[in-house]
């Protein structure tokens, strides 16, 4: 069932989603030639954000650690873009080994890893999950809330492949950011290893995303005739902060109030009457750690110690020197009266699904992946792909449509992204 969905439906959101359906056969052929040209990574969830005057995505994941939130009406999708995923890298592949992150008293994490190791295996995979962590030196069996278990294998190297006792695979998929750096045992594998180590946050950075994904929009923007802001954040960044020394300031402040007034003129253009802010967020890393909602270039200088604190780390305990200035897109969708915002799931370039992150403690313009969070399973009415077009442009399906498109451009920029970074490595 799709939930109850509240959403401000007013002027140019309106415009902007017939604009994409109308113009369906058109996006849907651009897309083909796309993934014809770029390496799609493996899996990918997008952050998005509806305003009601803007459709935008915020954050891109390239190791997603919520699958047990999506709806199990959608396994089948999910089992079935798998196979084309593998298929792509390894065509005989019959075996894969699931790293997971090392959250072993995560228990909602942990389901997420039952659900991928199970999408695997109706895949036809035989799926064996490795451990990081050193102290699993034997098979070991962590019990789930569901009743069921998932089984931490030790890997270890045999030359240049990972291999555990009696399996080894065709294919290492990673379900670990890397915050904490990439471990020797990783590299040089001969065996596909998916996503590459380059996705990790050791490596990547949101604002070389975002700046993939400036490419990707305007293109996008120039084929639907329209003002590519409408789907697409204003970013800058700023390098060498020191929260706890207060060093840095003055560069963040200037590109805060750099980006406000770029948000100011946008809002008089297409007369928005909220007031415009700004996310300042770590350049690297996730879990919404070391995030805060900015109105006016002030306030960063004048942070108290509990909110330096907050941003100075982030996952891993690794200290935060750069930031992403990242415009702040309203989100007016509530559902039963607390605020959320769409998450979108991709297994290669297929939307497999998604799920409503909801939050009863937090306002319109702030971080919703935060503590108290929940979520609500969401069926995307045909898999995203494909409209509907016997209702009207509000109707859910349509814009279930829509997000399934930015979100497949965020997944394109990322694609864009990890080329780019293997071309400068």
């Amino acid at each position: 069932m799709v939930p109850h969905l509240t959403t401000a439906q007013n002027g140019t959101v309106l415009d902007l989603e017939r604009r994409i359906l109308n113009a369906q056969p058109t996006i849907e052929h651009w897309f083909r030639t796309q993934w014809l040209e770029h390496s799609i990574p493996f899996y990918t969830s997008v952050d998005l954000r509806n305003s009601g005057f803007k459709l935008a995505p915020v954050d891109t994941n390239l190791f997603p650690g919520g699958f047990n939130n999506l709806s199990n009406d959608f396994l089948p999708l999910c089992i079935q873009a798998a196979q084309s995923a593998i298929e792509k890298i390894c065509p005989e592949a019959r075996g894969v080994l699931l790293i997971p992150e090392n959250h072993t008293r995560n228990l909602f994490y942990l389901q997420n890893v039952a659900q991928l190791a199970l999408i695997l295996k109706q895949a036809g995979m035989k799926v064996h999950i490795g451990s990081l962590l050193p102290e699993i030196t034997q098979p070991t069996e962590l019990p789930l809330p569901n009743g069921a278990h998932i089984t931490l294998e030790p890997i270890r190297r045999k030359g240049n492949r990972l291999v555990v006792e009696g399996f080894d695979p065709c294919v290492v998929l990673l379900n670990n950011d890397l915050s904490a750096g990439v471990p020797d045992i990783l590299k040089n594998l001969e065996q596909a290893t998916m996503p590459p180590l380059a996705a990790g946050w050791t490596t990547r950075r949101k604002s070389q995303h975002f700046s993939a994904y400036d490419a990707v929009a305007s293109e996008f923007a120039a084929l639907l005739e329209i003002d590519f802001w409408l789907i697409n954040p204003y970013f800058s960044s700023c390098g060498k902060i020191d929260f706890m020394a207060r060093e840095g300031e003055d560069c963040l402040a200037n590109e805060v109030d750099k980006i406000l007034k770029k948000i100011r003129l946008k809002y008089i253009e297409y007369g928005v009457k909220d007031e415009p802010f700004v996310i300042v967020k770590a350049d690297a890393g996730t879990y919404g750690m070391g995030i805060m909602t900015v109105k006016d270039a002030s306030e960063v200088r004048d942070l108290n110690r509990k909110q330096r604190n907050k941003m100075a780390v982030v996952k891993e305990g690794l200290q935060v020197s750069d930031v992403l200035v990242q415009e702040g897109v309203y989100t007016f969708e509530s559902i039963n009266a607390a605020v959320s915002e769409p998450v979108v799931y991709m297994i290669d370039h297929f939307v497999v699904g998604g799920f409503y992150r909801v939050h009863t403690e937090r306002r319109i313009d702030e971080n919703l992946n935060a503590p108290g969070m929940h979520f609500v399973p969401l069926a995307f009415d045909t898999s995203c792909n494909l409209p509907n077009h016997a209702g009207l442009p509000d109707d859910a399906p349509n814009r279930f449509y829509a997000y399934g498109v930015i979100a497949r451009l965020a997944m394109l920029a990322a694609a864009v992204e990890l080329e780019h970074m293997e071309e400068s490595a």
